[in-house]
């Protein structure tokens, strides 16, 4: 008897992406809901949010909105009233600048959305799971920065490999109760917030220096990875990093 390939369909699932406004989030949402899922985009800009889900009903997808600051971890409990069998976490902050300008104010503020939210996102995700016994996929779009050093980028590195320690230590805790948790591992992807960097002609330089595929990322390169990680074509992947960066870690 021939196997057969696991379905990356979501039909019948309930799925979260934070971010979901534009870039990589908007992106992640789209490839859920066209795989069937119910999605539930959060953002906090409320106008971009809504035309970005008024797009995406357009299309005959079952989406719905809510504007909230992850960061606001009472907010996102409020959520979980029941469970979530998709979490993607694709909010996050950059304050860039060279490691000995760093302000406390920037620090603090990078890590609450890059490691506190997503701490307590995963922990209000699971408990939902684990409390009415469901199988689950916990996402985090991470990056390639969270393996690797850059320049001017101590506190984002710092904040994306913590998030990754995290995720291997939840794995091994939630994997018998069938909570999975990896991250999603992008280069540098063409993207409103990336602009700066592609604009500056040393800086764009540098990463194109880096990537052995000889071009950027676009959104689309990362939404397959995302319907992966989510559905059960994945269902025995759980702790690990998904690299999605064209090549950049392999040197």
């Amino acid at each position: 008897m021939l196997p057969r390939t696991p379905s990356f369909r979501l039909d019948g699932r309930r799925a979260l992406v934070t971010g979901a406004s534009s870039g990589i989030g908007l992106g992640c949402a789209v490839a859920l809901a066209e795989a069937g899922a119910e999605v539930t985009c959060v953002a906090r800009r409320p106008a971009p949010l809504t035309e970005a889900v008024e797009a995406m009903q357009a299309e005959g997808w079952a989406v719905r909105k809510q504007a909230c600051d992850i960061a606001d971890t009472d907010q996102v409990a409020a959520f979980f009233d029941r469970p979530f069998d998709v979490v993607v976490n694709a909010a996050g902050m950059a304050r860039h600048s060279p490691a000995l300008d760093t302000t406390g104010a920037d620090f603090d503020a990078v890590m609450a959305v890059n490691l506190r939210a997503a701490y307590f996102l995963s922990q209000h995700a699971a408990r939902s799971l684990i409390a009415a016994g469901k199988p689950g996929s916990i996402i985090h779009v991470s990056s390639q920065m969270g393996h690797v050093g850059g320049p001017d980028r101590a506190v984002y590195c710092a904040s994306k490999h913590a998030l990754e320690g995290m995720v291997k230590a939840m794995a091994l805790e939630w994997g018998a109760a069938g909570v999975r948790i990896n991250t999603l591992c992008p280069t540098f992807v063409r993207t409103p917030l990336t602009e700066p960097t592609f604009n500056d002609p040393d800086k764009r330089a540098w990463v194109m220096s880096k990537i052995a595929l000889d071009r950027v990322g676009e959104v689309e390169d990362l939404m397959g990875a995302a319907l992966y990680l989510a559905s059960d074509a994945s269902r025995l992947v759980t702790g690990t990093a998904l690299m999605v960066d064209g090549g950049w870690t392999a040197a």
